[in-house]
């Protein structure tokens, strides 16, 4: 089991040009994608979060649902679903703003336990800069790796969420020891200031491992319609990868060597241009990708 921990919410798409462009309401969240993600690869998963009674709290549930991912441990409230309204770029890249005040997902409080036979937790995104329940997320990381369990961090920084960037990084900083699996952007990495595996959209991915190993591979070529959920399906492949290969601990993934790596990277990139080449964040099944 691989218990995605996190915020789900509704991103508000534009489906034309300009600040008056209709928008379309997509079911999101980094971690809420990386789930159903998870789910759709075939890997036994799980959702942990705070997630509204309304009625797009419900659609959130629903697809979970069907795509197979337990349900049980998500907590529920009466407050309203968090926002994301998108603009996307000329090359389809995603920027947000956010509508987070009094949503259900910011009062998650730490769970007395996680599903049995729980072998990873992935954290990230919105829920790791929004209080109170960014400290309840950060208690459980805490928790979870002092445990030895294996766990994954996508910080996807959302800069206009974050009042104090200096703050933050230092309290970035402070999770890594907690931390097996980082995945970030080189945007991210930009921005904290730091590099783990760095995702270079059209330009392929690149893992640095404790070693001094350095791996990469290029991108899928595809025609892209969004980056919506691209490096979410990243978080997600490469999680179910390694628990393909039996990797999901530190012996393990110290292990892997060249031909391990670059086979889980170049799995984890086709699984991405799939998402790019369809509207809003919607991951491949497994008969869709190689793995």
């Amino acid at each position: 089991m691989i218990v995605v921990a996190g915020e789900a919410l509704i991103d508000l798409v534009p489906q034309g040009t300009g600040a008056l462009a209709a928008l379309r309401p997509a079911l999101g969240g980094g971690p809420y994608n990386t789930a159903v993600a998870l789910g759709r690869l075939g890997s036994p998963a799980a959702f942990c979060s705070r997630v509204s009674r309304d009625a797009f709290g419900e659609a959130l549930l629903g697809r979970l649902r069907e795509t197979g991912v337990d349900v049980s441990p998500v907590q529920r409230g009466t407050e309203p679903t968090t926002l994301a309204v998108a603009s996307l770029d000329t090359d389809g890249s995603a920027a947000y703003s956010f509508y987070v005040e009094g949503t259900a997902d910011r009062l998650f409080t730490v769970p007395a336990a996680l599903p049995p036979g729980t072998r990873a937790v992935s954290f990230g995104t919105c829920s790791l800069v929004l209080e109170p329940g960014a400290s309840a997320y950060e208690e459980l990381l805490r928790e979870t790796a002092a445990r030895g369990v294996f766990t994954a961090l996508d910080p996807n920084i959302r800069a206009g969420l974050i009042p104090d960037p200096d703050a933050y990084r230092e309290r970035f900083r402070s999770w890594l020891p907690s931390v097996s699996l980082l995945k970030l952007s080189a945007e991210d990495a930009e921005w904290l200031r730091g590099a783990p595996v760095v995702t270079r959209g059209g330009a392929g991915l690149t893992a640095y491992t404790g070693d001094g190993g350095e791996y990469t591979v290029p991108g899928e070529q595809v025609e892209v319609v969004d980056t919506i959920g691209a490096g979410d399906t990243v978080n997600a492949a490469l999680l179910h990868g390694l628990a393909a290969r039996d990797a999901l601990d530190a012996p393990a993934v110290a292990a892997l060597g060249r031909e391990g790596w670059t086979g889980l990277l170049g799995f984890a990139a086709r699984a991405a241009a799939v998402t790019c080449s369809r509207a809003g964040a919607e991951p491949p099944y497994a008969h869709e990708v190689r793995a």
